[in-house]
């Protein structure tokens, strides 16, 4: 496996802000981007014979290695860490849109009970109708007696 170069490190490429980030695909594109950076600085480190051996040699390079894939490894880890965190905080609504979402609540529940308050006042209406008609039968039947 190729040792990358510091350069040339996945680890080393940020992940781009959360404001530039597309709601659904490029959310994904990014997620996949961070976990591909993460990948490619964990991949040098699993090989544990490998390490075994670098732990036993006294040459200088082999432990500059294993603590320069560690650093690429943790910087990958608070990258994807970050990522999360700020697909963490777009998914809570923002104070504007619970007010509006309380708003159209609001609304929708105001537009319900004027509705019902329509329908019982024709129900009323009838009913004073009703009233007015039997009180008029009443009347002339006791204007008859």
């Amino acid at each position: 496996m190729a040792d990358p170069t510091p350069s040339q490190s996945p680890a080393q490429t940020p992940p781009p802000p959360p404001a530039q980030q597309a709601p659904a695909a490029g959310g994904r594109e990014d997620m996949l981007a961070c976990v591909a950076a993460l990948e490619a600085a964990l991949l040098p480190c699993l090989p544990a014979r490998e390490l075994q051996a670098v732990d036993r040699s006294l040459q200088s390079s082999h432990q500059i290695d294993v603590e320069r894939h560690a650093r690429d490894f943790m910087e990958a880890a608070k990258k994807l860490q970050s990522y999360f965190i700020s697909l963490q905080r777009e998914d809570q609504p923002t104070p504007e849109e619970m007010l509006r979402k309380e708003i159209t609540t609001m609304e929708e529940e105001l537009k319900t009970k004027s509705e019902l308050i329509a329908k019982h006042e024709k129900l009323i209406e009838g009913w004073r109708k009703e009233l007015k008609e039997q009180l008029g039968k009443h009347i002339t039947e006791l204007e008859r007696v």
